[in-house]
């Protein structure tokens, strides 16, 4: 979720009064703790807590590398054309030596169909061949007359499983975006009918693909957008856990968190205050996610963290932010569980706009960089650790595919596809590639301050 200055100063101010009045009457009521028996509305910590540190291991890092961002409330706005280019040598320079770094491509929508999926592919070639991992944001967003066509947005689902699947270096997608968020269709998904439904069968038809399929190394989650108000917050998650059932919590291998401090929620911050709004939005996460049985086995990424430039906002506060919102996840990855990080994003979609959302880009609009794309380059090489040993394929193991099909149809449903073979095993390789590109969260033996 990005946010915009195309709705008016007075909608914005009057919706995040309400929300914080509504999270301010509930923190008088009781509980700080997130997960504590005190903290029945999953409120999270309070401002200056100090949670225990607990050994993890590093970060994964990425970014969002595209250019067009959702705008909230409003509708989409232009963004200033990608330079592949010059895109591929900033986040050349992002990367830390040995390590992976994911590249988030967003807004794969339902309703873009061919077009879509055709855009995204060439995005993900070119990205992986330049050897970057690459993970997919894919967008329940119907077409119309879809609204509420669950089995026409999982056929969707299934046909982005093929077509992606047998790329090398995708690693993972997040099944629906931000489906908490019921009143902002171009950021958010939830607005849409049958949303909480889509997240949960997108899910299941994700993992049933890739499992008939042998991807064996991709990964599948769904993101929160910190946050609304608490009783929406509560209904959402608690929604998951009536209609999900054991199934679909095996399925999710990993939750997202949407959080922008001083931007959406909270929409302004004290010095210093973003520290505070990371580690509440971590732990109030922490405490909902139990209530759809997703546990500490479930990691957390980080898949949405920023700070825009623009009117009123300098880039050395952009500097402070990143510094302060990237410390502080990566000093509590161990408590919470977390295991990546991607910002928000690479560049600006529009530099001379006067829309807040346009302002996120650590590059402006013509790739030359704000200060803080050297702080955020700087933070990844020193947290992201000790380059990977190179691991060779093992002896005769296959490439990468998925079995073997007719002719296809674009966005042809699975079950008329006449050549698709039965369920394999995943090979050795495959399952250690996967275990390799996801560990899981440590456990909470550990403390080391």
């Amino acid at each position: 979720m990005t946010t915009s200055k195309g709705m008016t100063a007075t909608a914005r101010a009057t919706g995040v009064a309400v929300l914080a009045l509504a999270l301010l009457a509930a923190a008088l009521a009781g509980g700080s703790r997130a997960g504590a028996a005190s903290d029945p509305l999953c409120l999270g910590e309070l401002p200056g807590a100090q949670p225990p540190v607990l050994a993890a291991p590093p970060l994964r890092f990425g970014i969002n590398p595209g250019v067009q961002t959702g705008q909230l409330l409003g509708p989409p706005l232009p963004a200033r054309p990608d330079q592949p280019a010059s895109t591929l040598a900033a986040l050349a320079q992002l990367r830390p030596p040995g390590r992976p770094f994911v590249l988030r491509l967003s807004r794969l929508f339902w309703s873009d169909g061919e077009s879509g999926i055709e855009r995204n592919l060439t995005l993900a070639r070119r990205y992986t061949t330049a050897g970057f991992e690459v993970e997919l944001q894919v967008r329940y967003s119907p077409p119309p007359g879809h609204q509420g066509d669950i089995a026409g947005w999982v056929t969707f689902v299934r046909e982005v499983i093929r077509r992606f699947g047998p790329i090398p270096g995708v690693i993972g997608m997040q099944i629906t975006n931000e489906v908490n968020v019921t009143f902002s269709p171009d950021s958010s998904d939830g607005a849409n009918t049958g949303a909480q439904d889509a997240l949960i069968q997108g899910i299941l038809a994700a993992h049933n693909e890739a499992r008939a399929d042998d991807f064996a190394a991709l990964r599948f989650g769904f993101s929160w957008a910190y946050r609304s108000d608490p009783a929406s917050d509560l209904g959402f998650w608690q929604y998951l856990a009536a209609h999900g059932g054991a199934q679909f919590v095996g399925d999710v291998d990993w939750v997202g968190l949407d959080a922008y401090p001083g931007t959406f929620f909270p929409p302004a911050e004290l010095p210093g205050g973003e520290r505070d709004g990371m580690i509440n939005a971590l732990s109030t996460l922490r405490c909902l996610m139990a209530i759809a049985g997703l546990g500490p086995a479930k990691p957390i990424y980080v898949e949405e963290n920023g700070y825009p430039t623009g009117p009123g906002r300098s880039d050395a506060t952009q500097v402070a932010y990143l510094q302060t919102m990237v410390s502080t996840v990566d000093r509590y990855r161990g408590t919470y569980g977390v295991s990546d990080y991607r910002w928000f994003d690479l560049r600006d979609a529009d530099s001379s706009s006067s829309a807040l959302g346009q302002h996120y880009g650590l590059l402006f609009d013509d790739y030359s960089p704000k200060p803080a794309f050297a702080a955020y380059r700087a933070l990844v090489a020193m947290l992201a650790g000790a380059p990977l040993p190179v691991v060779a394929p093992a002896a005769g193991a296959p490439p990468r595919r998925g079995p073997r099909r007719c002719a296809r149809a674009p966005l042809r449903p699975a079950r008329h596809h006449r050549c698709h073979r039965s369920r394999r095993v995943p090979s050795s390789a495959a399952a250690a590639r996967g275990a390799r590109h996801h560990p899981r969260p440590p456990g909470s033996a550990l403390r080391v301050g």
